[in-house]
């Protein structure tokens, strides 16, 4: 994922004593939206932007976004808003 915005590890413990994984259950249906959406092939899906254009700021990785309109759609959060 080169010329796309990067967020931090989830192993790193800069913002909680903790890991991220150490608030996020095994069971948590948001492991599973993490796995499916990394299995898919979204370049044959017809996503656009999964190649990072190589001039201007750098795009969030359509991968990234479909996991978290996914999980909103789980979760019936609707506004965009509302997820961020």
């Amino acid at each position: 994922m080169k010329r796309f915005i990067q967020g931090e590890h989830r192993g790193q413990n800069t913002l909680l004593p903790e890991g991220f994984d150490d608030h996020v259950s095994d069971t948590n249906p948001v492991r599973v939206v993490d796995v499916f959406v990394d299995e898919l092939e979204l370049v044959k899906l017809g996503f656009e932007g999964v190649i990072p254009a190589g001039t201007g700021r750098p795009a969030y990785h359509s991968a990234i976004l479909l996991k978290i309109y996914i999980y909103g759609y789980l979760n019936r959060i609707q506004s965009s808003r509302r997820l961020g």
